[in-house]
């Protein structure tokens, strides 16, 4: 690419041909601060905040959208650069819900950090507010236009990482708000319930419904047995809601806090994962053996299934039957972890801690409830778990590790680990079929092919002397054309595994908040990498790495559940799918 040297605050600076001013500053190591910016996502220059100066310009310009020249320069902060920015947030905080102490992003709230920086005490602007809309009918996702600074990282979040669109601008002028067609809930379109849009806010005005109080009362409750699970992308992710570095493994001291907050038992969802594998590898063999309807899709992600219901009804028997991993688990613990300890199953409270916002509406669905109760009671995201631990004065980084509780559930392999990454269902599954077709140990655990950060991973595996192609991906914009390829019949694929959201669980839409600054900067590694490989190193650790080794899977099966698809594991593990109305309301 051809260079480009421009000055930027008297610093020469090279770039390239096509590179923005913020950029190359960037590149630089100058920092400008941004508002509505998402590298890839949303680079519309609306919010004004990244002004520069840029000589021979009439007018202050946005650094997002300006193209470099050569011979530019530039000015990141003089007196009239710093006086329309603060202009900027002066006229959003006059129309702002300021009612910081409330909100749910205090002290995480780039807004926030935007008026500290540019030392903004007061407004001059003041008056009338725009009417504001505030929506919590959807079981995952509350939104709260007033405290909206209309930056448009939602809408583009939705448009382009999900190809849904379920956010738009309504109305003009002062009047404008971000919303579902209509104004209408997020309870009543066509949502993922991701939470993609969430993590992108950059305020509260879209956010998680929080579920902690229903949790507390739970563990008041002198007649419940409180069981608490936790995903394994959460370990990778919760102690950046205490101040450590991305990708800190924290199993230990999460565990321990778990134990401090009440909770009865607390174990790990791997072993959920576990089970999941063998139900899921054993539906995939008998779909190869019997003609059944390939390719087969995985089913752990609950956005994903949301999707498809919504989008490609059609392809919904191509959809493992399968339970996603912290069903099969509640299933398991309201049927024979109850009988095992003589407790009734309705005296049983059990809490989901994920890195998922659609996790919630997921123990709503009629499909998952077994017999006169619901598998899972309450799900907290990564967040709600750091906000539950801050309640409970638990200082976090000083607690000693602790491990999770031994009894039956409590162990798990390194394959259920993985899970929390894009294309570690794919690898644990893999591990499992090849194991028991093959009839021996696994001499080579690793399917390095499964893993990495691409839109779509394929591969041409060889199991026991047979071939198939797989395919992995995470979003909805990079899984479309693997799904119009099943639509039209030109799939050469026998097993592919679609996450929700972009890198796995690992990115929920529960997880700790990146600030948009370490988003778009220069990291030799992303955050969601970071995440990954801490998932990768704890499976490394671990001394079993195939489900079907946890020999309390195994103890599972012989004693309750015989063996994977039978009668009593479709009864509980399994579940169905049905077409969803986009509009259900609309239409009406």
């Amino acid at each position: 690419m051809t260079e480009v040297h421009l000055k930027i605050d008297g610093r020469v600076v090279t770039a390239q041909k096509g590179d923005t001013v913020l950029t190359a500053a960037r590149n630089a190591g100058i920092h400008i601060p941004t508002l509505c910016y998402l590298k890839g996502i949303n680079e519309s220059g609306n919010c004004r905040v990244c002004l520069v100066e840029v000589k021979k310009a009439r007018t202050l310009l946005s650094a997002c959208t300006t193209p470099v020249s050569e011979g530019m320069e530039v000015l990141t902060h003089s007196e009239r650069v710093l006086e329309g920015r603060r202009n900027t947030v002066e006229l959003m905080i006059s129309n702002h819900n300021m009612d910081c102490l409330h909100c749910i992003r205090d002290q995480n709230c780039e807004l926030q950090k935007l008026a500290r920086d540019l030392g903004v005490r007061d407004t001059k602007f003041s008056g009338e507010h725009t009417q504001p809309a505030y929506d919590d009918f959807s079981y995952g996702i509350v939104r709260d236009t007033s405290k909206c600074v209309l930056c448009q990282r939602c809408i583009e979040t939705c448009r382009k990482v999900q190809g849904l669109g379920i956010l738009g601008l309504e109305n003009r002028g002062f009047k404008t708000i971000v919303a579902p067609v209509f104004n209408s809930s997020m309870a009543d379109v066509d949502c993922m319930q991701c939470g993609q849009c969430v993590i992108n806010c950059p305020v509260g005005a879209l956010a998680e419904k929080e579920n902690i109080r229903d949790v507390i009362q739970a563990l008041n409750d002198p007649k419940k047995i409180v069981v608490v699970q936790t995903a394994p992308a959460v370990r990778a992710s919760l102690g950046e809601e205490f101040g450590m570095p991305i990708g800190t493994r924290v199993t230990g001291k999460m565990v321990a806090a778990l134990h401090r907050c009440g909770f009865d038992r607390v174990y790990d969802t791997n072993f959920g994962a576990d089970l999941t594998i063998m139900e899921e590898g054993n539906e995939l063999l008998e779909r190869l053996n019997h003609g059944g309807v390939l390719p087969m899709f995985t089913s752990c992600s609950p956005g994903w299934v949301r999707y498809m219901e919504y989008e490609y009804p059609q392809l919904l028997p191509h959809l493992s039957t399968s339970k996603s991993p912290h069903m099969m688990f509640g299933a398991i613990v309201k049927s024979y972890w109850s009988k095992l300890h003589g407790i009734d199953p309705k005296d049983i409270f059990v809490v989901s801690i994920m890195p998922c916002i659609a996790k919630k509406s997921e123990i709503k669905r009629p499909e998952c409830k077994t017999a006169a109760y619901t598998d899972v009671d309450a799900v907290l995201t990564t967040r709600e778990c750091a906000r539950l631990i801050r309640m409970f004065g638990i200082d976090f980084a000083d607690l000693p590790d602790e491990e999770f509780d031994p009894d039956l559930l409590g162990d798990y392999t390194g394959a259920g680990v993985i899970f929390g990454a894009s294309g570690g269902v794919m690898e644990a599954a893999l591990r499992t079929v090849k194991q028991k077709l093959e009839g021996k140990k696994l001499e080579k655990v690793d399917f390095l092919e499964c893993r990495g950060m691409q839109g779509v991973k394929e591969a041409e595996i060889e199991i026991a002397g047979q071939k198939m192609w797989i395919a992995i991906t995470s979003s909805m914009t990079a899984a479309k054309p693997l799904l119009e390829e099943v639509k039209n019949g030109t799939s050469k694929y026998t097993f592919i595994e679609v996450m929700g959201c972009p890198g796995g669980c690992i990115n929920g839409g529960g997880q700790s908040i990146v600030p948009s600054s370490i988003k778009n900067g220069k990291l030799c590694m992303g955050y969601k990498e970071l995440r990954m490989k801490a998932l990768y190193d704890e499976d490394v650790e671990m001394p079993l790495r195939v489900s079907s080794d946890n020999p309390q899977i195994q103890e599972l099966y012989s004693k309750y559940l015989g063996q994977p698809g039978s009668e009593k594991a479709e009864q509980l593990l399994h579940t169905s799918y049905s077409r969803k109305e986009k509009f259900p309301k609309l239409d009406a």
